[in-house]
């Protein structure tokens, strides 16, 4: 298999080894409590499933859906981006429904990347953000991802000493997994120094509803011209407790969602077409579901931060998202966040995401995510005070 060009291009999956000690582990029958990796735990909400299982009844929806995603569906996420953030789109030429924004993020990859392309990725930030580039033959240039001044320094430095020059940049806040946030000024000047450059922008604003403050965090698409260069991603995975359905979205440029729609049609048929009945009522439906989940998940941040404050180890706040980035504690710093995932898992049945697995600039940091109870949280924040102590 290694010799095959583009396996050798991906690194080992750095979360496997965690994986198999976590497997491992409960074998042997120990309780770990998953902090690691972001899979929501609570239920779909009903009205959600019940338009589901209502659909599923009717046999002509069994049969190939599209892979552009169905007109009501499309309907509905323009509604959405109008209601939200106040953006017109147009459902017919400037939405593509995706299966999460994961696949939609390697497809637009794919659609737009020829061997060689420069892309310019924060780091850390999600893997696919890379390797979607990455496996269409591109070729990475990290960004920090604080966005901060040297964020913007790092792309004058990438437009004048990049051969070739690059041809888009990513942005996802709020981010996964440093839960960094960004306003509307940010944005402004990121569009207006990609046009300057002519440089495409890909957003993923899959963290869009998980917010913690009084301010909603914004969409790219909302600065004026966006769409000339930009394309944003979403996901209902978060915002709907919908992971296993797989359904996202890819908004923004005309010319962009053509060609990832072009590649699409080669790929999928689109979501079985109940799941996408189901997902216009999401987004059609109250937002009650959303703004409970919200609450749920900042209920978990908050317990986080205390208890584990108690045992020893600091948390700084996230605004946003379902994680907390963590620098490790300083005993275990030079042992690299691997190793101390590991040890976690062993010693304090606890597993953690390591941060080197968002990219080498994580490698400080572990990233942990709300995805137990308040009541499991704080058995994690035991098990670690005993651990640390033991140290």
């Amino acid at each position: 298999m290694d010799d095959f060009h583009k396996i050798r291009r991906l690194p080992p999956y750095v979360f496997e080894p965690v994986d198999r000690l976590k497997a491992k582990a409960r074998a042997a029958g120990a309780d770990i409590i998953d902090l690691g990796m972001g899979n929501p735990d609570l239920p779909t909400p009903k009205h959600i499933v019940d338009k589901l299982t209502e659909t599923v009844m009717n046999p002509r929806t069994h049969r190939y859906s599209t892979s552009r995603g169905i007109p009501g569906l499309r309907k509905a996420q323009a509604a959405y981006y109008e209601r939200r953030f106040g953006v017109k789109l147009n459902p017919d030429t400037e939405i593509v429904a995706t299966l999460g924004s994961k696949e939609g993020f390697a497809n637009m990859a794919q659609a737009i990347t020829s061997p060689g392309d420069v892309v310019l990725v924060p780091n850390p930030t999600y893997p696919i953000h890379s390797f979607g580039f990455i496996m269409s033959g591109g070729v990475v240039r990290s960004m920090p991802a604080a966005p901060n001044d040297e964020f913007f320094r790092s792309i004058d430095r990438a437009v004048r000493h990049s051969i070739p020059k690059p041809i888009a940049l990513i942005v996802n806040y709020p981010s996964n997994p440093t839960a960094y946030t960004v306003d509307l000024h940010f944005y402004k000047q990121v569009i207006k120094i990609a046009k300057e450059h002519d440089i495409m922008v890909l957003s993923d604003l899959a963290y869009s509803e998980i917010y913690f403050g009084d301010t909603p965090p914004p969409s790219i698409l909302e600065v004026d011209g966006a769409k000339d260069i930009a394309v944003e991603f979403t996901s209902l995975s978060k915002t709907f407790s919908m992971p296993g359905w797989r359904m996202g979205f890819a908004v923004g440029n005309e010319r962009m969602i053509k060609a990832l729609a072009r590649v699409k049609s080669y790929l999928d048929y689109g979501a079985f077409t109940p799941i996408q009945v189901a997902a216009a009522a999401a987004l059609n439906g109250s937002e009650d579901c959303i703004a409970e989940a919200r609450d749920i998940y900042k209920q978990r941040r908050d317990v986080m931060i205390e208890s584990f404050a108690r045992a020893g180890w600091e948390i700084p706040v996230p605004d946003a998202t379902m994680f907390a980035w963590v620098p490790i504690p300083e005993q275990f710093r030079e042992r690299g966040s691997l190793e101390f995932a590991k040890e976690l898992v062993a010693n304090a049945s606890v597993a953690v995401a390591p941060g080197v697995g968002f990219g080498e600039y994580g490698d400080d940091y572990v990233r942990l995510a709300f995805v137990e109870n308040e009541q499991r949280i704080r058995q994690a924040a035991r098990n670690i005070r005993r651990f640390l102590a033991s140290d």
